[in-house]
């Protein structure tokens, strides 16, 4: 069961201790606090966990502070709907807005290679007023012989360049709770010139402990992949960890499932999860077309597969893109030929506000279906 407090609710009050005291006294009961901070007005919700199923509504409505009350029928989840659609849907992190009806592109590279290729790529957002970037550091891999990523040897000039061409998120994954204390030291050092959003890769859905850390982690927000072979709703858990333990600036990520049902892609395409995403929780949800499809493959009409899935991503609702861009493809240490060459960069762009329009149309096609079926019931 869910109390979403009355907006700006003081937890000095008289009226909010005088509820938390009460609901200290509930037997079998445990509770959480979680405030979501816009722009305007903080609103702060109470979980209740245990055995909440003789719990009634009007009575837990009548206590102070409570502007309403939401049963939690399905699995408990943070950042779940619970079919309360009024609830916040957005957060905002060093000035960009991510949201359930926004969307960002993070085109950048795979793995930073040369400050020189850095600059280059930052440069071109910044001429498009692009604010956002992925760059990878920390790159896990399969072969244990392969370019493992720079590390934190490069985060000071990989900053310092974004804060140049003000870049204002950087989309840099983790696997280890070391590199999240790396991140801030580097950040620190160069005056904070940009954000960080911490990405957890597709290998490390699972790994709970790190989860744990990055939830506790109070300044960066938080991309997490989808997992390697496992269920949508054992990843969707998986970002429940995060938010349980504090963070629930989390956006979730599909970048296609590993089987060989995908041939000849790299992984299984599996974008059409963005509505259901975005139907079972308030996260923003991001697609990965760059390692969903894994070439430069084109159809006879000469349009790229990657342009073709992103298209469907997008016209389905998605409101992030990690894209892989390289100056020099033939010269990049980690996934080379599957990135988009930089002549590319306004093709693709347009190709994406083409596929957003149609979303928007579709959006607003639904609502007029929807308001002539009520009127019809009328």
């Amino acid at each position: 069961m869910i109390l979403i407090l009355q907006a700006d609710t003081d937890k000095n009050s008289d009226d909010f201790r005088q509820l938390m005291d009460h609901l200290s006294n509930m037997k079998n009961i445990q509770t959480r606090v979680h405030d979501e901070v816009g722009t305007q007005q903080t609103l702060t919700e109470v979980y209740l966990v245990g055995d909440t199923a003789t719990l009634q509504i009007e009575d837990m409505e009548s206590l102070p502070c409570v502007d309403r009350v939401v049963r939690v029928s399905e699995e408990y989840r943070i950042l779940g709907r619970h079919h309360d659609e009024d609830r916040p849907t957005h957060f905002e992190y060093n000035g960009v807005r991510f949201g359930q009806d926004t969307l960002n592109v993070f085109a950048g590279l795979c793995a930073v290679d040369t400050p020189q290729h850095v600059e280059i790529m930052m440069k071109a957002l910044k001429e498009r007023d692009l604010p956002c970037t992925r760059m990878g550091a920390y790159k896990p891999r399969t072969n244990p012989y392969s370019f493992q990523g720079h590390g934190k040897s490069c985060l000071p000039y990989v900053f310092e360049l974004a804060g140049k061409y003000d870049i204002k998120v950087i989309a840099m994954e983790v696997t280890h709770d070391s590199h999240v204390q790396e991140i801030h030291n580097a950040l620190e050092a160069t005056g904070h010139p940009t954000g960080v959003m911490l990405q957890i890769g597709t290998r490390n859905t699972q790994n709970f402990e790190l989860l744990k850390v990055i939830g506790r982690e109070p300044e960066f927000p938080v991309l997490l992949k989808r997992g390697f072979g496992i269920t949508l709703e054992e990843s969707l858990n998986a970002a429940e960890y995060l938010a349980s333990e504090g963070n629930r600036r989390v956006v979730f990520g599909l970048r296609g499932m590993k089987t060989n049902m995908g041939d000849p892609h790299r992984n299984f395409v599996d974008f059409s999860h963005v509505p259901v995403v975005k139907r079972l929780t308030r996260m923003p949800v991001c697609i990965d077309p760059s390692h969903s499809v894994g070439s430069r493959d084109e159809t006879p009409n000469g349009i790229l597969d990657v342009f073709h899935v992103t298209a469907q991503g997008v016209i389905a609702g998605a409101n992030m893109i990690l894209v892989d861009f390289h100056p020099a493809p033939s010269k990049a240490l980690v996934d080379g030929p599957q990135a988009l060459h930089m002549d590319e960069l306004d093709y693709f762009l347009e190709d994406i506000r083409i596929a957003r329009e149609a979303y928007e149309k579709r959006v607003a096609l639904a609502a007029a279906h929807r308001k002539k079926q009520e009127a019809s019931a009328a």
